[in-house]
């Protein structure tokens, strides 16, 4: 079945799981089976579960992704076998081409596509290999996907990038000169780098919704500090246990939310000072309740991830 792609998640009948399928989710966010699923920003979802290589190639997702000649999304992910002991492994193509280490919205949805695909119901968890390592999602009775997304990565030289430790070995509230301007910036890795900033030097309070979000964006991703590109969180803080973000993704651009970035978010304003370690994260493509538990030093995030639509395109 080269390039017929058929995007659909009910898979009840063995002729459909014989297709290469697409899905699209969102989290208040293939060909293969597609299947189409929000959480925020759109990212399609293939049923990729009997091979280990991807179903489409990097070239297609890119197609796919395109928002004027293809379906437009900001990713395309893959639900494989699993590996080292785990259930199911994700991969994901950016719509850039480039394929990252983890999604954190893009766990919510593949999360909610296999419970599509295995057709379960109710509260259900289950390990995922990832570029970042073991990541755990689990299925709530109230529909919302709540995932342990690990312990943060503070080291600077392992974030990556190039800006000298200034708290331990972490850099924190740190000098970044970008293009004239000096912004503190916090330096965060949750499997994959973020620079996260709460406005610039001697500023009191950033209000995300005045950025020129393209301008900037692109400029921090790309800066010579840091050597594997970056994410960056742009922080505005509401109350102590509520910040509103916006994100410029590595690969994607200004997408309309990003797990990994709230998770990276409320740690680094932890780390300044700047809240508390239970909080909800705006996004524009809706809230997340993100957790940096002390007991365990791990990340947990809580949101919802939900089909969008179905369709089937030719590749």
């Amino acid at each position: 079945m080269a390039k017929d792609a058929t995007i659909s998640v009910p898979l009840t009948s063995q002729a459909r799981r014989s297709l290469t399928s697409i899905s699209l989710l969102r989290c208040s966010s293939p060909t293969p089976q597609l299947n189409f699923l929000r959480a925020g920003p759109p990212l399609r979802e293939v049923d990729n579960r009997d091979s280990s290589e991807p179903k489409i190639t990097l070239e297609q997702a890119v197609k796919l992704c395109d928002r004027n000649f293809g379906i437009g999304a900001d990713g395309v992910i893959f639900v494989m076998p699993g590996i080292n002991g785990t259930d199911y492994t994700m991969r994901i193509f950016n719509s850039d081409g480039s394929e990252p280490e983890m999604c954190g919205n893009g766990v919510r949805c593949f999360a909610r596509f296999v419970t599509e695909l295995e057709n379960l119901h109710g509260r259900q968890s289950f390990t995922v290999h990832t570029g970042a390592g073991l990541i755990v999602p689990e299925i709530q009775d109230d529909g919302q996907v709540r995932v342990d997304m690990g312990e943060p990565i503070l080291k600077a030289s392992d974030v990556p990038t190039k800006l000298p430790a200034n708290k331990d070995q972490s850099v924190v509230k740190s000098d970044l000169d970008v293009d004239g301007v000096t912004w503190n910036v916090t330096c965060v890795s949750m499997g994959n780098p973020h620079c996260v900033t709460f406005g610039t030097k001697g500023s009191q309070n950033l209000h995300v919704d005045e950025l020129k979000l393209s301008e900037i964006g692109p400029k921090f991703e790309r800066h010579e500090v840091f050597q594997a590109r970056t994410n960056t969180e742009f922080v505005q803080v509401l109350t102590p246990s509520h910040l509103k973000m916006r994100v410029w993704e590595r690969g994607a651009g200004a997408t309309l939310a990003c797990g990994t970035g709230a998770c990276a978010t409320v740690v680094a304003a932890v780390l300044e000072g700047r809240a508390g370690r239970n909080c909800t994260v705006d996004l524009p493509g809706g809230p997340l309740q993100i957790e940096w538990r002390e007991e365990d030093n791990h990340v947990y995030m809580t949101g919802p991830a939900e089909v969008a639509f179905y369709g089937s395109v030719a590749l």
